[in-house]
């Protein structure tokens, strides 16, 4: 999402060639005709070694001849290493871990990035991992780039249409914008809220997004008694409509960074529920952090029972304290501008 914001915003001043690992094609849809593109499926091979996949990187990297390799995450890291001989500059980023390493990075990964990208660009968008790129990783520090997240504060805003979201019974309307990912631990969400609700908190919750962990989701959600109160409205195509809905946001992630989810949300001038991972806590305004809660459902129940005991004209102070800490901090345009920096660095 972010790739595809900032190819949109710079138009033709670019050319890209899209390698996507997994074959999907998708994201290209979110790019407008002024950019110039090509994307290109790049699989692996059933038991292909290592060594082969490098050398067909390698023979790609070649025909295509770019002037820049920009890579993404751990799942791209072979392409890093398959840039040698001749090197090309490179710009590495990385957003965070998936739950295989929400408790903990793999140490075989830590080693591979500290010897793999020491002569490499690595942009990184939350001061946790630019510590555990400093620190863990032993990375040179002049090599490091801290360039927060940023949004199109235009569009993701507090005034504008609306998503009718049509979730049934009473109270305060929490609603999250997620893919439905183990990660993501919604199971986490809907059994908080449950104990919310015993605890004589009125809410109800929409869940805007689709994934792997739907059908369970549901299943959880049944078991839990919520089926009143809870609604999975699926994916949207305007999410800046379905925000506007809400009248507060919740996160139960084991795992983040710099969620855009959050950043979309304190645009939109929402307060927000959370769990303290990654950088959210920093993210927020001061006025957000006593519903910053733990990763136990009960942490998190009890800042979703906080949020619900508070008055409609204090959630609209936090919402505009969130709002102006977006503007101040998370606009899309300082983004871009750091980005299309590190793209233009040789």
């Amino acid at each position: 999402m972010r790739a595809a914001a900032l190819m949109n915003r710079f138009g033709a001043h670019f050319h890209h060639i899209i390698v996507s690992l997994d074959g999907r094609m998708g994201c290209a849809e979110r790019l407008e005709p002024s950019v110039s593109f090509k994307a290109l499926p790049f699989l692996s091979k059933p038991r292909e070694a290592l060594p082969s996949r490098l050398s067909r990187i390698r023979s790609l990297l070649r025909e295509v001849q770019p002037d820049k390799l920009v890579t993404s995450n751990w799942g791209s890291i072979e392409w890093a290493m398959a840039n040698r001989w001749p090197r090309l500059p490179h710009l590495h980023m990385e957003d965070g871990f998936g739950p295989d390493e929400a408790t903990g990075q793999k140490p075989h990964r830590v080693c591979t990035r500290c010897l793999v990208l020491r002569g490499s660009r690595v942009l990184l968008p939350s001061r946790t991992l630019l510590a555990a790129a400093h620190g863990l990783w032993r990375l040179p520090e002049d090599t490091l780039r801290y360039v927060p997240n940023g949004i199109d504060l235009s569009r993701f805003s507090p005034d504008g249409p609306r998503v009718p979201l049509d979730v049934p019974g009473e109270g305060l309307l929490l609603g999250t914008v997620v893919a439905l990912r183990a990660e993501k631990n919604l199971g986490r969400l809907l059994r908080a809220m449950a104990l919310a609700c015993a605890q004589g908190a009125m809410l109800r919750l929409a869940i805007v997004g689709e994934g792997p962990e739907l059908g369970g989701l549901e299943a959880q959600a049944a078991l839990l008694g919520l089926t009143r109160n809870v609604r999975f409205v699926g994916y949207l195509p305007d999410p800046a409509a379905a925000y506007r809905g809400f009248d507060a946001f919740a996160l139960s992630s084991d795992t983040e960074q710099m969620p855009f989810s959050i950043l979309e949300a304190m645009g939109t001038g929402l307060p927000i529920a959370a769990t303290d991972v990654g950088d959210v806590r920093a993210m927020l305004a001061p006025a957000n952090h006593p519903f910053v809660a733990g990763r136990e459902d009960e942490a998190l129940a009890a800042a979703l029972v906080g949020l619900a005991r508070t008055t409609p004209g204090e959630r609209a102070e936090i919402g505009r304290a969130n709002r102006v800490r977006a503007e101040v901090e998370y606009d899309q345009e300082t983004m871009a501008a750091h980005h299309v920096a590190l793209w233009r660095e040789r």
